[in-house]
């Protein structure tokens, strides 16, 4: 698993060197952002693909990468209907490139095979083969990987090959449990020591409900794991969040002005390290974080 992690990074690297024209023009380095959780139903879905979206408006090219090989939900929150997904670059019928698909919301997703449980957990070879293909992807600023929720072989390599990766939970108790599940698998299987892991509260009522959730799981992760977590931020249990996915549109579409969409903004502030002020501090935001990716 650190085998392949190490290879997609140095891939990514490669590629991305190998477009610089000039000696003094700075390298450009893909993001890779892993979204996961310990269990399923806790938004996981709906934060990657919006959190895809506010990225997408500060002008970053952003590709969402469906991860979760069996139940694929991506190209459903987008209401796409994709003609190919990953089933059939896993099987060597098409590469990544040729799958991947626009949008009309300024990302691009590559599809998960959804329905397809034998390849739900890959082969070593097959691994190896689809870690190839994402070098393919290096193009993008940001990849945004919707992993299954869980601890798969697959996940973790994914986690594993991430820049970041996101925890997503709620205040619901069982899913705190296998948050918390999920991060001391993380720390004791992933080797990379460069991977920063930071942790999203889904369906708050109150920021202060979202704090204590962050703080219970990053105490008890620091006390048993030795393990430094970042709280990235919360999103509101906000009513607009539910009626998007039944309309299939993303909130930070449907509703931009919406707690939930605010909630996305501020995360995508904190991930890139610049400040975020609400109304009319959008410009200033943009220039900022540019800026400062000039700087790095």
């Amino acid at each position: 698993m650190t085998d392949q992690a190490e290879q997609l990074r140095e891939m990514m690297k490669d590629r991305e060197g190998g477009k610089t024209s000039s000696s003094n023009r700075k390298e450009k380095k893909t993001r890779i952002i892993a979204v996961s959780s310990g269990k399923g139903g806790v938004g996981k879905t709906n934060i990657s693909v919006n959190l895809a979206i506010a990225y997408a408006q500060l002008g970053k090219k952003v590709i969402v990468l469906d991860a979760d090989l069996g139940l694929a939900n991506v190209n459903v929150a987008l209401g796409i209907i994709p003609k190919y997904n990953l089933y059939h670059v896993i099987r060597k019928q098409k590469t990544m490139k040729d799958i991947l698909l626009n949008t009309n919301y300024g990302i691009q997703i590559v599809a998960g095979a959804s329905g397809f449980s034998k390849i739900a957990n890959l082969s070593d070879e097959e691994r190896d083969g689809f870690i190839t293909e994402m070098a393919e992807l290096s193009s993008a600023d940001v990849i945004i990987i919707d992993t299954s929720a869980g601890v798969s072989t697959n996940v973790l390599s994914f986690i594993a090959a991430a820049d970041d990766a996101i925890i997503v939970t709620t205040p619901e108790p069982t899913a705190i449990t296998d948050a918390y599940g999920i991060i001391k698998i993380i720390a004791t299987e992933v080797d990379n020591m460069n991977l920063s892991l930071k942790l999203v509260v889904n369906r708050v009522k109150s920021v202060t409900e979202g704090k204590k959730v962050s703080e219970r799981v990053i105490s008890i992760a620091g006390q048993f794991l030795n393990l430094k977590i970042d709280y990235l931020g919360y999103v509101y249990d906000d009513p607009a969040v539910s009626a998007s996915i039944l309309k299939q549109k993303p909130f930070m579409i449907a509703e931009p002005g919406c707690k939930a969409a605010i909630c996305l903004k501020h995360i995508v502030s904190r991930l890139e390290k610049v400040e975020y002020k609400e109304g009319g501090g959008v410009t200033h935001f943009i220039k900022k974080l540019f800026s400062s990716s000039t700087a790095e």
